[in-house]
């Protein structure tokens, strides 16, 4: 039985009413494995009509427009859009800083991704969650269609903090187990000693339509702290003794806004789409606002 069995759904009904009208989209031309609901930006063979080009020899003779040619008495090669599947995957840090916040980052990943794959499932898209986690836990199955979404939904609840977890780790864990091209968000608060650049250039090896969403929590963009105070690490127990005041709190605030600030302009140089989210913003807003607005849905 899950852990979590006693937290709220989640993906309520009404939430679920609103995401069913919105579908993934990609700004790259995607070759799925079956057919699905959706038309590809590549030109293939199925029944809607796209275009002709002139016939070159070789060409699928089926394919001719022979009541043009009796008109024209030129050869033209009839062009269809094809409908194909989208490959979507949500990979979500479940390292131990993401147990911090109320809701915890963790659990406000797994909405999001829930949020996502339910839209993706509606539009009969291939959906697979993984985590950055080492373990037998890291990989759901592949997730298809509308009916799959209560196994979905159930992979995601049951998703614990990993420990120790590196971002660069689990990054090439998942493109190894993963060559598949389409959408991959990755949900991350991406505090990682190591750094993140390692991780999103891995992800950008894989020709993969990329979206970070740096997700934070409250507590970490607007600390409420005064006094002496013992800081423990919480993923390798590293101690800090600090005194917070006025002054220290504006260089936090420095330091936060370079590192929220270097994240973006590394991911724009790159064409990774960068959003930055805290776990207080209601995920449908982030999903039908945020998201929308920055291409991911429609």
């Amino acid at each position: 039985m899950s852990t979590v069995s006693n937290q709220p759904p989640l993906l309520t009904p009404q939430l679920m009413h609103q995401l069913e009208r919105l579908e993934l989209v990609t700004r790259k031309v995607f070759r799925g494995r079956m057919k699905g609901e959706r038309r590809s930006k590549r030109q293939g063979q199925s029944v809607e009509f796209a275009d002709y080009r002139n016939y070159v020899p070789g060409d699928d003779l089926r394919f001719i427009d022979w009541n043009l040619y009796a008109r024209l008495d030129k050869l033209f090669l009839k062009l269809f859009l094809e409908e194909e599947d989208l490959h979507f995957y949500a990979l979500i840090d479940n390292s131990l800083s993401m147990e911090f916040g109320a809701p915890t980052k963790l659990r406000y990943a797994q909405q999001l991704a829930a949020a996502l794959g339910f839209i993706g499932l509606v539009k009969a898209d291939r959906i697979r969650i993984e985590t950055l986690g080492p373990g037998s836990h890291a990989a759901s199955p592949i997730f298809r269609g509308r009916a799959s979404q209560w196994r979905m939904l159930d992979y995601l609840q049951n998703i614990e903090p990993a420990g120790a977890t590196s971002l660069v780790d689990g990054v090439k864990r998942f493109c190894i187990r993963n060559s598949g091209k389409g959408i991959v968000v990755l949900i991350s608060d991406l505090l990682d000693k190591q750094g993140y650049e390692a991780a999103l250039r891995c992800l950008l090896a894989q020709q993969l339509d990329i979206y970070v969403v740096h997700l934070l929590c409250d507590e970490e963009l607007n600390p409420d702290v005064r006094g002496d105070l013992k800081l423990v690490d919480c993923e390798d127990d590293d101690v800090a003794e600090v005194t917070v005041s006025a002054p220290l709190l504006k260089r936090y605030q420095r330091t936060l806004q370079a590192f929220t600030g270097g994240a973006r302009e590394f991911c724009a140089r790159r064409g990774i789409t960068y959003v930055l989210a805290d776990n207080q913003t209601p995920v449908e807003t982030l999903v039908a606002k945020y998201l929308r607005r920055r291409g991911l849905v429609r």
